[in-house]
């Protein structure tokens, strides 16, 4: 077979999320700072990227009714701009330690195996009384999906998948 190029080059977007000062690990820096706000968060992003990345770009102005975006992100469907607003809280996620200990105890066993490496009270084996425990179990709502992600990338990267593009596509 013959490589055909279908112009979809999607690797300067994967550089802006992955790379080591990349959105997900600005993100996540940005999370481990009590002061961070999210205007510094923005100030970060613009500083590292804007007219760095050819996919990092200012966005359109917003309609009426439309939140301001803070940056836009070309992506092979087209632009889309994004706000930032409670980006840094909603990343910190945290789960009630009694809440992932309940679960990992649950008898239905999903539950069970989805919360099985999650850090909670009865699994971490430390004491309550230092705050080093509880920030070093700290898990970021990017980290773990960059966890995720890194899982995925190995199990697809381990198998052998054969592509089928469709010829005639229905209309």
């Amino acid at each position: 077979w013959v490589f055909v190029d279908f112009g979809m080059d999607l690797q300067a977007c994967i550089e802006l999320f992955e790379k080591k000062m990349g959105l997900l690990s600005i993100l996540e820096e940005e999370s481990m700072f009590p002061k961070a706000t999210d205007k510094s968060f923005t100030e970060k992003l613009n500083a590292t990227h804007l007219g760095k990345s050819p996919v990092f770009i200012k966005p359109k102005p917003p309609k009426a009714g439309i939140p301001e975006a803070h940056f836009a992100i070309v992506h092979y469907a087209g632009t889309v701009s994004y706000n930032l607003s409670g980006w840094l809280e909603k990343n910190k996620d945290p789960l009630n330690d009694t809440v992932v200990d309940q679960l990992k105890k649950s008898s239905n066993e999903l539950c069970v195996v989805a919360f099985a490496d999650h850090p909670g009270q009865s699994g971490s084996g430390e004491s309550k009384g230092g705050r080093g425990a509880k920030s070093g179990s700290f898990k970021t709502v990017s980290s773990a999906y960059r966890d995720q992600l890194n899982n995925l990338m190995r199990t697809l990267n381990s198998t052998h998948p054969h592509f089928i593009r469709c010829i005639v596509p229905n209309e």
